[in-house]
């Protein structure tokens, strides 16, 4: 670990996995927070809750498909859905440099509005704190959410067999490439947009349908589908194995990433979930995603086996076998 943050620890990669082990778990360790997901999960009286926090810096605020406020509720909402959340409800604490612009500040405010209509959650608490230019780069938000969990969902890494199927609800790369565009200025002719969108409706029939089906769910933001596969699969006895024939891409996103050097497996997603589940439902788990339009392009990308324990694999086109590790360094900061 360095002696200073660097912007690739919080690229969701390998740095930021080891400042959260060298930092944060060593000195807030409990068992809710090592189970490391999405969302706290937790007993209550009469049932489980889900809860998560996660706080937005994207640059630039507005962008293809979105801008920073109906990506911090999206976010938010999708952290819940991927532990098996019903989302509910959501906090939102702003922080915002002085001298921005009242008008942009209306545009954000209106898209969590709309965003949480569309999602079925309630903002019901904030905070609101002016800094001195320079101070902070324009506006920062902070959500937190909380759903609840029905009695017989019961997602975990836990879970995973060997023989289950990885699914990828969708395109990879979406957000990170259109972001990439609009930050760096590229004169691109392109129809890439943000993915941004909330995911419970896409997710709850899902889970409703194939009860004990679904072993665990992931949204592969910072990191992308690469990094939150080795998550799910780190110190388990199984090892994943993907099939590059089967990874859904936009011919746009690879077209960018070719020109640039940059992989799709690390770029982020915001409107997308991988599933594990079980081999012999995957198909009609599959099926399922296609009938909703955030999942229509659902894949089944991979397989879970047991060589090479904790380790991801892809299958390349050209017949080889190579590792896929966590994101080392950064692809694209401040992302989300």
């Amino acid at each position: 670990m360095n002696d200073i943050i660097t912007l690739a620890c919080g690229s969701g990669g390998k740095l930021t996995h080891q400042l959260i082990t060298d930092v944060f778990y060593k000195h807030f360790s409990n068992d809710t927070l090592l189970e490391g997901g999405d969302s706290a999960v937790f007993a209550v009286n009469n049932g489980r809750m889900a809860f998560t926090t996660d706080s937005y810096v994207i640059s630039p605020l507005f962008f293809k498909g979105g801008n920073i406020g109906r990506l911090a509720v999206c976010g938010t909402v999708n952290d819940l859905a991927v532990s098996g959340a019903c989302p509910r409800y959501i906090s939102c604490g702003f922080i915002i440099e002085e001298g921005f612009s009242i008008r942009e500040l209306e545009a954000i405010v209106e898209a969590m509005a709309s965003a949480a209509d569309e999602a079925g959650v309630s903002i019901v608490t904030g905070d609101t704190k002016v800094v001195q230019k320079g101070c902070a780069d324009k506006i920062f938000i902070n959500t937190s959410g909380i759903g609840f969990i029905p009695e017989n969902v019961m997602l975990s890494p836990k879970n995973i067999r060997e023989g289950d199927k990885v699914i990828l609800s969708g395109t990879m790369g979406d957000h990170g490439t259109a972001i990439l565009l609009e930050r760096e200025n590229l004169k691109v002719q392109s129809p890439i947009a943000s993915d941004c969108a909330p995911l419970y409706s896409l997710l709850g029939p899902v889970i409703r349908e194939f009860p004990g089906a679904v072993r665990v769910m992931r949204d592969p933001t910072r990191g992308g589908v690469a990094t939150a596969l080795n998550e799910l699969i780190s110190g388990s006895s199984f090892s994943i194995k993907l099939d590059e024939n089967t990874l859904p891409v936009k011919d746009a996103v690879k077209g960018i990433c070719e020109l640039l050097g940059m992989d799709p497996l690390y770029l982020a997603n915001e409107g997308k979930v991988i599933i594990i589940a079980d081999g012999t439902q995957a198909d009609g788990v599959a099926a399922a995603l296609r009938e909703h339009k955030y999942g229509k392009d659902a894949s089944i990308i991979g397989t879970v086996t047991g060589s090479s324990p904790g380790k991801v694999f892809l299958s390349t086109l050209a017949g080889g076998n190579r590792r896929i590790g966590m994101l080392s360094g950064d692809q694209l900061p401040r992302i989300c």
